[in-house]
């Protein structure tokens, strides 16, 4: 079956008569930053316009102009100020706080400082799509989304009360995930106006996710600790956890380089900002993280705030400096799961072995 992108913003949103959708895109600061794939996620975020437009016209809502912004240069950074719409420069926020619906189609994820607009505005949500690919209307966006909240929903009530999660990986190496004092969070593709919970999400979605305790309670530092591998170009890094931070970066060659790099620009990002279950039955393995967290198990470092944590963009050195990036241990990915358990009490319930799910 053709895919048909005005049933599935219909599916998806459910937007009603007097609502104000804003499609938006990020556009690169320098030409060479620019490829092919930005380029056509620009001219399909107005193809996403133009079928809000039709849709519009049918159920009595209005759509905005296609409003472009200069591009952040990292995942979960501040949006700029302005932006355009057409030929006429806007303030972002004055659009965003004017419109009950945003849709991001955009190279760095804007979900981070979407998720702050949800809190200043009531009839505001979100959907955020970073690094979204066409091809994916025949793979995680095709996929039966009811079988996709019932994941979730089992995923969820699975990690609703537990204390931790263990992780063995595939190299041998483990973690234990603080899970205390937390409660974890759906993103099943479903966004309708006035959704309790949650008012923004991924597309493709499908996942639950928890932030780990971060030791903000005095007197009750965050018990996270352990190994966690990550394989890259052929090489295997290795981060050691303590305390719900990366302390360490083993590794020898470019890779472990990078990522020491990375964490001492500001030590922030070394917060273990996310630990997620990825549950898309089409989802497909190929290096996009937007993608491939949907298939399985994957963890965030750095800003955690906008999914229940309490990292923010003010813990960072400078806004320029704020991240959050996944890592993702999917089938298909250099390192995979071997065994996760979720504790709740005495009980340790098998949530995934051999980067299967046990639980369906």
């Amino acid at each position: 079956m053709a895919f048909d992108l005005v049933k599935l913003l219909r599916d998806v949103f459910a937007p009603e008569r007097g609502e104000v959708v804003t499609v938006a895109c990020d556009v690169p600061r320098k030409p060479e930053e620019d490829h092919p794939s930005w380029a056509d996620r620009r001219a399909w975020a107005e193809e996403w316009r133009q079928a809000f437009l039709q849709l519009g016209a049918q159920l009595g809502f209005a759509t905005n102009p296609l409003l472009a912004f200069p591009a952040t240069g990292a995942n979960g950074a501040p949006l700029p100020e302005l932006g355009q719409m057409g030929d006429k420069p806007v303030k972002l926020e004055e659009v965003l706080l004017g419109s009950t619906l945003a849709v991001f189609l955009t190279e760095y994820s804007a979900t981070a400082p979407l998720d702050a607009f949800t809190k200043k505005k009531q009839d505001f949500r979100a959907a955020s799509l970073p690094g979204v690919e066409r091809r994916m209307v025949h793979t995680a966006l095709a996929a039966d989304y009811r079988e996709v909240a019932r994941r979730c929903r089992l995923l969820f009530e699975a990690m609703c009360g537990a204390s931790g999660l263990e992780v063995v990986f595939s190299t041998g190496h483990s973690c234990f995930f603080d899970l205390r004092f937390r409660k974890p969070e759906v993103d099943d593709g479903f966004l309708p106006r006035n959704k309790e919970g949650d008012r923004i999400i991924n597309l493709p979605s499908g996942e639950t996710f928890i932030v780990p305790y971060e030791g903000e309670k005095p007197g009750q530092p965050s018990q996270t600790e352990g190994e966690i591998p990550w394989a890259e170009a052929g090489e295997l890094v290795v981060f050691v956890v303590k305390g719900n931070r990366i302390v360490e970066v083993r590794g020898e060659g470019s890779v472990a380089s990078r990522f020491r790099q990375v964490f001492a620009a500001d030590p922030a990002r070394t917060n273990v900002a996310e630990v997620a279950f990825g549950c898309n039955p089409n989802a497909a393995v190929t290096g996009n993280v937007l993608e491939d967290e949907k298939a399985g198990f994957h963890w965030a470092y750095g800003r955690s705030d906008h999914l229940g944590g309490s990292v923010g963009v003010a813990a960072f050195l400078s806004p320029q400096t704020v991240v959050h990036q996944d890592l993702v241990y999917a089938q298909g990915n250099p390192v995979t799961v071997a065994e996760a358990h979720v504790l709740r009490g005495s009980e340790r319930l098998l949530v995934m072995r051999n980067g299967n799910y046990t639980l369906f």
